[in-house]
């Protein structure tokens, strides 16, 4: 039974699925718009919201906090400075998946993930 057990292991070890995310997330907010599969964009969608509104808090431990998850501090200025600002009057839901349909090698459903 799975009951109360959230997220998906993406048939990876912890340490691997952590820095996977990480990695993700930092792309994402770097160019505002990744390709990946489906899962991988759902796992990681809930991740960057948290991160933005971090951003929009602004203050020193919120930084910090961030700088703890995303792999590289001029994308943490970018959140603080560029994206923070820009969602300042939306109560969350700063993500949109779009679907794109099977990969050609091997047909996992892939997907774009990007900042409103």
């Amino acid at each position: 039974m799975r009951h109360r057990v959230a997220g998906r292991k993406l048939s990876r070890a912890t340490d691997h699925r952590i820095a996977l995310c990480r990695n993700l997330v930092t792309d994402l907010l770097r160019y505002e718009r990744i390709t990946t599969t489906e899962a991988k964009a759902k796992e990681i969608r809930g991740m960057a919201e948290k991160i933005i509104t971090l951003g929009k808090k602004g203050d020193l431990h919120s930084r910090r906090q961030a700088l703890a998850f995303v792999t590289d501090k001029k994308v943490v200025e970018r959140v603080f400075d560029v994206l923070a600002p820009r969602y300042a009057n939306r109560p969350g839901g700063y993500t949109r998946i779009i679907k794109l349909g099977p990969r050609l090698g091997d047909g996992a459903p892939m997907a774009q993930l990007e900042l409103v």
